[in-house]
């Protein structure tokens, strides 16, 4: 029986091995040494051997005497049986053990989703085991490498596989116009190219991107202020100097600046802009990235997320700030659950604003989101009048990490000379003409001059800025300081002190904010009516009495009597009322899509 002694012996490098005692079939346990006695009395021992090991039970005698009575080829298909029910039950308890360790090829494969996961999460993988170590994979033509990011907090947690691409699957894609639309005849999205949520998570960085020069910056904390020049900002900035004001542009190693919250060493606790604890503290714990928007003075609606992916609404934060003039309006439209959210939005109120003005009041946060989440790496900012719908770590892989920066907005669709930005909004009455005038003069002396060709590789001074996507490191934390700066010194219009900022910082360290096209934000963002445009356009359609076509009815008998009396009259008749059905049904279609509170691209 050298076959059922082989197999009783078997062992797996990949599975590990059973006890002997786990294998039944007409084999035995190591038989004595073999002996000069004839070959029939030499099966004796292996039956006695066998009837051992069946603990002296019936079956295993009567499995013995089947296995003596059966032939040959009856016995080799029987050990054929039992070897596959014993292989059978090797795989079975691999897969199901916790404690067995596979091969890398294999489970490697098997959990790369899990290894997404342990960004969150590093204890969770389907195994039940935290992953200690990762090994090179391929995954849709994707070559990764395994490496874990060391992290500054007691419990670091694993990020997904680093990829390194010698073919980026878009790098072939071809930026191409918007399609003709001659009922559009505005800006409009053009074609992106995304990556899926988990190849995109993939090519996250596994380190944070270098901050040139400036290491560590630390925020000015003073609680009794006193304003020693006009003009010089408010309280909640911190009245900051023109001398201070030069001295944050000489960029070190090691800076402290004016950024907000200036009366506490706490945001959001008794500084202005102040913020309930629990609020503070879900925010406090928010990690990684952080999507959030604002609506202030009720003057906008609150669009949901769409497109969001499973991955994305579990690892992601969506906050939204709120006054509470604008929570008071919510609650008579929509509902509040007990945590504080409504649909993917936690929305937070925000108590003693800073500013009388609701615009000025959201830049807080628009600039400040390093300041209200310490905790987070990355950080999409988009106005309150507009909805995202594509994935945050699509948006972050497009405009970051496909290129290396880590600060990225939109340039503006139209204009590119501050100049130009400026008298456009003292036209639309966006602030008043004499402080924009002032802001402007003042840059002028610092030396701001119309754009130009030769600003290049710089596109444009002037932003589109209802999204920002940043990176939260030293650098780009200081450029949202010193621009917050600017709008809590001079007036609102972020757009007209944005490039000031960045020619300052550019001139000193290397380093920028990336600007893509304005199409591509419209491709991920989607821009909706403000409130009250949307409650203007409303009240004129209630207002305008019905259109009733009436006329061509009172034309139509005398042209038809005059051609073929009454019959003929009576023919065209129900063919002109067709046509005055089917344009009121278009008109009663258009009147329900304007009633609605529906997103449109401008």
């Amino acid at each position: 029986m050298s076959g059922g002694a082989s197999l009783g012996l078997r062992t797996s490098g990949s599975y590990g091995s059973l006890p002997q005692q786990q294998l039944g079939g007409c084999h035995s346990s190591p038989s004595p040494a073999p002996s000069a006695s004839p070959p029939l009395a030499a099966r004796k021992p292996a039956k006695m051997s066998l009837g051992g090991a069946g603990g002296g039970g019936g079956g295993p005698r009567v499995f013995a005497r089947i296995c003596k009575l059966a032939g040959r080829r009856q016995r080799m298909l029987l050990l054929l049986l039992v070897a596959v029910a014993v292989a059978f039950c090797f795989l079975f308890s691999s897969l199901v053990s916790k404690d067995e360790d596979a091969s890398p090829g294999v489970e490697t494969m098997l959990v790369f989703s899990d290894q997404v996961r342990s960004f969150v999460n590093p204890v969770w993988t389907s195994s039940g085991r935290p992953v200690a170590q990762r090994d090179s994979l391929t995954v849709n033509g994707l070559n990764t490498a395994s490496q874990m990011e060391e992290q500054s907090d007691s419990s670091p947690e694993s990020f997904p596989p680093a990829v390194f691409l010698n073919h980026h699957p878009c790098e072939n894609f071809s930026l191409s116009p918007p399609p003709i639309d001659r009922k559009r005849t505005g800006p409009r999205p053009c074609p992106v190219c995304y990556l899926p949520v988990e190849q995109a998570l993939a090519l996250r960085p596994a380190q944070p991107s270098a901050s040139p020069v400036l290491q560590s910056l630390n925020y000015m904390s003073q609680e009794n202020l006193v304003s020693e020049e006009s003009n010089g900002g408010s309280l909640f900035g911190g009245y900051p100097s023109l001398e201070e004001r030069d001295k944050s542009y000489d960029i070190k190693d090691l800076m402290t600046v004016h950024c907000g919250f200036v009366r506490g060493k706490i945001p959001g606790l008794n500084t202005g802009f102040d913020i309930d604890e629990a609020d503070r503290s879900e925010m406090q714990q928010c990690q990684r990235t952080v999507v959030a928007s604002a609506i202030f003075g009720n003057y906008d609606i609150l669009q949901q997320p769409e497109n969001i992916s499973d991955f994305s609404k579990d690892t992601v934060c969506f906050f939204m700030f709120l006054d509470e003039e604008t929570e008071a309006a919510l609650k008579n439209s929509t509902t509040i659950d007990h945590t504080k959210r409504i649909g993917l939005w936690r929305v937070v109120v925000v108590r003693n604003l800073p500013y009388s003005d609701a615009r000025r009041n959201g830049k807080v946060p628009k600039l400040l989101l390093h300041r209200l989440f310490p905790n987070v790496r990355y950080s999409i900012w988009i106005d309150g009048k507009l909805k995202l719908v594509r994935d945050p770590y699509q948006v972050l892989e497009r405009f970051l990490w496909r290129k290396n920066v880590s600060f990225a907005i939109s340039r503006h669709y139209r204009r590119f000379d501050v100049f130009e930005e400026a008298e456009a909004n003292k036209a639309g009455g966006k602030y008043d003409n004499t402080s924009i005038d002032y802001q402007i003069e003042f840059y002028k002396r610092e030396g701001l001059t119309h754009y130009s060709s030769t600003k290049l590789p710089i596109t444009s001074d002037v932003p589109e800025g209802c999204v920002i996507i940043r990176e939260h490191i030293p650098i780009t934390n200081l450029f949202t300081c010193l621009w917050f700066n600017e709008v809590d010194r001079f007036t609102s219009r972020d757009q007209l002190s944005f490039s000031t900022v960045r020619d300052k910082i550019r001139s000193r360290v290397n380093w920028t904010a990336d600007m893509f096209l304005d199409c591509e934000r419209r491709d991920f963002v989607v821009q909706a009516y403000h409130r009250e445009l949307l409650e203007q356009r409303q009240a004129t359609l209630r207002s305008r009495p019905p259109m009733v076509q009436t006329q061509p009815r009172k034309m139509l008998p005398d042209n038809a009597a005059k051609e073929s009396g009454k019959a003929s009259s009576a023919k065209k008749l129900p063919g002109k009322r067709t046509r005055d059905k089917k344009s009121s049904s278009r008109r009663t279609h258009r009147t329900k899509v304007i009633g609605e509170e529906e997103a449109i691209q401008l």
